[in-house]
């Protein structure tokens, strides 16, 4: 495998990329879309989190110890997933559905990549996979908290109609779950239906810079993008299922909205 070295000073390559972050500020000053901080926030903590990430793998692999070290990276990752699925919700005791439902879909992935040899069973990559899941998951698991919490405040009154009605909490709020899940698996569907027409995955295009072949890397991303699709379905309907029950008292009355 080919060894990759930045034959350009880090600082001035990650200057040049900054360009279109400046771009973006300035269009969202001049359309007043008030985003300018958001952008330049997420720009400063994506900076940190992945120069500490970096330096802590390195830690890590010139110590020795990231087979004893992975499972516990990937269990930090699941449980930070979790809780801002939980934060989002702003229910109680979706945490831990949250966190079983991504670790679970987690564990198949692992799994399925490595159990039949998709990829050599190295820690790294193991935190690999399990990062490229977890981090296609949490964003749909956000929008399906995020959805069943607008959708119980819009929806109140038919609710509570509903509920003096005589209906239940589960089918009252069937449809904020289904509208929930539905809404939330858009965005991953739309990326697998152009993946390799427009967008070339991280994973493909990393396996292609190290030397793969492109069609194994290919078939390698295909299994990939196949897992991801089926862990957002299963890991938001859970979510919006949870979130829609945990919104509800256990004698059947409506909580209060946040």
């Amino acid at each position: 495998m080919e060894t990759i070295v930045l034959d350009t000073n880090p600082v001035v390559i990650v200057g040049a990329s900054l360009v279109l972050v400046a771009i973006a500020i300035l269009v969202s000053h001049r359309l007043g879309l008030g985003v300018e901080r958001s952008i330049a926030a997420a720009s400063i903590r994506a900076a940190i989190q992945l120069m500490g990430v970096g330096l802590l793998l390195s830690l890590i692999i010139d110590t020795g110890w990231e087979r004893w070290l992975a499972p516990l990276w990937i269990l930090g990752m699941i449980a930070i997933a979790a809780n801002v699925t939980a934060r989002r919700s702003g229910r109680s005791g979706v945490f831990f559905p949250a966190a079983a439902a991504i670790g679970s879909a987690t564990a198949l992935s692992l799994a399925i990549v490595f159990g039949f040899g998709v990829l050599s069973p190295e820690p790294i990559q193991m935190i690999v996979v399990a990062g490229i899941t977890i981090g296609n998951v949490l964003p749909a698991t956000v929008l399906a908290a995020d959805q069943v919490r607008k959708q119980l405040a819009e929806g109140r009154p038919v609710i509570e109609g509903l509920l003096a009605l005589g209906v239940d909490a589960r089918r009252s709020t069937r449809y904020i779950v289904s509208e929930a899940t539905r809404v939330s698996l858009i965005p991953q569907i739309e990326r697998t239906k152009v993946v390799g027409l427009i967008a070339l995955p991280g994973a493909f295009t990393g396996l292609l810079i190290a030397g793969v072949d492109p069609f194994e890397a290919a078939i390698i991303q295909l299994v990939v993008m196949y897992l991801v699709l089926g862990s957002v379905a299963v890991s938001s309907a859970v979510v919006a299922l949870v979130s829609a029950r945990g919104a509800f008292t256990s004698d059947q009355r409506l909580r209060p909205a946040d």
